[in-house]
């Protein structure tokens, strides 16, 4: 075995991928001898940053459970009809929300692009490094009902209020029970002033508090919620509907 092949096994038992394409490259590619050392050292650790980057948003999007892994807010729709200002939403982009463990509230009808929304700004925030998570709250009562049964409810607890965002899709949706809005009441509690939330929900927030009815709880999860939140309230027709009414026309032309 040469030198070289060495230094390239150790470069791969020290994990250093990216510096190593990136080595690969230099000795490859006639336009690197004109660098000097400094320059391709530089190169070689900027790929190594960039590959451990990439490395890290893959691993904190296979963990997200984002039910649209596509959705980017460079694509998010601005029409009039859909009641977006986009200085608000737009001053999410940075991402400032999670740093100061903020939420924020998305409404609307079925079909206006809730969810599409919420992932996009999870998708936004895994690329600037910070770890997300996704539940539809039906779901989520689903596996708190597991966890409970099997003894293992305080691990899992203990992860989900790692992930710096939790995006709770579809809240008010179906009829709860008591000890459901109290199993929400624990979750949001233990993420208040750690981390952020994002809810989406048909019920506009004024009529939250009805919804939750046991008045006690619903003002410990609205004062947790609502006065820490940014509030993006979507109008309009469904965005399905618009999609299938283009593609219903295109087919026609």
């Amino acid at each position: 075995m040469t030198a070289f092949h060495h230094t390239l096994d150790q470069l791969s038992e020290l994990k250093l991928d990216g510096f190593k394409v990136a080595l690969l490259q230099q000795l490859e590619s006639p336009s690197f001898t004109a660098l000097t050392f400094e320059e391709r050292l530089s190169h070689l650790i900027t790929s190594e940053v960039t590959d451990r980057h990439n490395r890290k948003i893959k691993h904190l999007i296979s963990r997200s459970q984002l039910k649209y892994k596509s959705a980017f807010v460079e694509d998010i729709d601005y029409a009039v009809s859909r009641n977006i200002e986009r200085g608000v939403l737009r001053s999410l982009f940075d991402n400032n929300w999670v740093q100061a463990h903020q939420n924020i509230i998305i409404t609307g009808a079925t079909g206006t692009g809730k969810t599409h929304i919420a992932c996009a700004l999870g998708n936004n925030a895994m690329a600037n490094g910070h770890s997300v998570l996704y539940y539809r709250v039906t779901k989520l009562l689903t596996q708190i009902a597991l966890v409970r049964g099997d003894g293992s409810y305080l691990t899992w607890l203990s992860k989900v209020s790692k992930f710096k965002v939790l995006i709770l899709d579809d809240f008010g949706s179906g009829p709860v029970k008591m000890q459901d809005i109290q199993e929400l009441l624990e979750i949001i509690e233990e993420r208040s002033q750690i981390g952020s939330i994002i809810i989406t929900s048909q019920l506009d927030v004024k009529d939250w508090h009805n919804y939750l009815a046991e008045p006690t709880v619903a003002d410990a999860i609205l004062d947790r919620i609502i006065h820490n939140s940014h509030r993006i309230n979507l109008k309009g027709e469904s965005m399905r509907k618009v999609k299938n009414s283009l593609h219903h026309s295109d087919t026609l032309e």
